[in-house]
């Protein structure tokens, strides 16, 4: 999607403030006991208390208004009864329409006591993410937000998974343009025009570079089991620089 109108930024922005609102309300209720069943119903009161509704289950039939992957799972997890246990390693994906306009947010959350070296990946995880946040320039290449965040994972000692990618979104959850590397990918020629609205969300991994998927379908898991985190934001580049549009205040 292009931002042509400013009523179309206010609506984004009114989608991208509510996923943002909730994922931040399920973090703050992650704790060892509660089932990552609960906290999905928590997320889908809060989207349909405004009128939204949640966007994998409209546009993918998902069975759950949210993702919620507990370690070593890092994505598209099907919320069900098992208790968060402390020290889990859970990743929780709001994406929500309202009024024809989508949001789309993703962290991950570490629950305590949790080990320095799951810290330093959470930390570095929004580190990588705000490294390609910075690299949105209008006229320049989209792959120059990979390069960044490859940048970043290399000089820290991490890697990134290449099977899952950032996205165009907008007026449907997956937009053009279509998968948006994390990693470096020299031949990708595109550019960023003004306007441009997607997400941003590497998965950052203590030594992980795929994903695989589960026998539910959904489930996506590294083959070793390496610790996996996302961080994500919906976004629209602007001549002034990137525009976050999911945050929560």
């Amino acid at each position: 999607m292009t931002i042509e109108h400013e009523d179309e930024l206010e609506g984004l922005k009114a989608a991208g403030r509510l996923v943002a609102r909730t994922l931040e309300a399920m973090g703050k209720a992650l704790e060892p006991g509660i089932t990552t069943r609960e906290l999905d119903q928590l997320g889908r009161k809060l989207l349909e208390l405004e009128g939204a509704r949640s966007a994998p289950e409209l546009t993918y039939n998902f069975p759950g208004a949210t993702c919620i992957s507990v370690g070593p799972d890092c994505a598209h997890g099907i919320p069900d009864d098992r208790p968060v246990e402390a020290g889990a390693l859970i990743n929780i994906d709001v994406s929500a329409e309202l009024n024809g306009f989508f949001g789309d947010t993703g962290a991950s959350f570490a629950v305590p006591p949790v080990k320095p070296q799951i810290e330093r990946l959470c930390r570095d995880g929004r580190r990588a993410m705000w490294a390609g946040i910075r690299a949105v320039r209008p006229g320049g290449k989209l792959n120059e937000v990979g390069k960044a965040i490859q940048t970043f994972a290399d000089k820290n000692g991490y890697s990134l998974v290449t099977n899952l990618a950032s996205h165009g979104v907008g007026r449907s959850l997956h937009d053009d343009p279509g998968e948006i590397p994390t990693w470096w990918e020299p031949g990708d020629r595109r550019r960023i025009h003004e306007g441009l609205v997607f997400t941003i969300e590497p998965f950052l991994s203590l030594g992980a570079d795929w994903v695989e998927e589960g026998d539910d379908g959904w489930t996506l898991t590294p083959p070793g089991h390496e610790p996996t985190v996302q961080y994500e934001h919906t976004l629209v580049a602007t001549r002034r620089g990137p525009v976050i549009l999911t945050l929560a205040a």
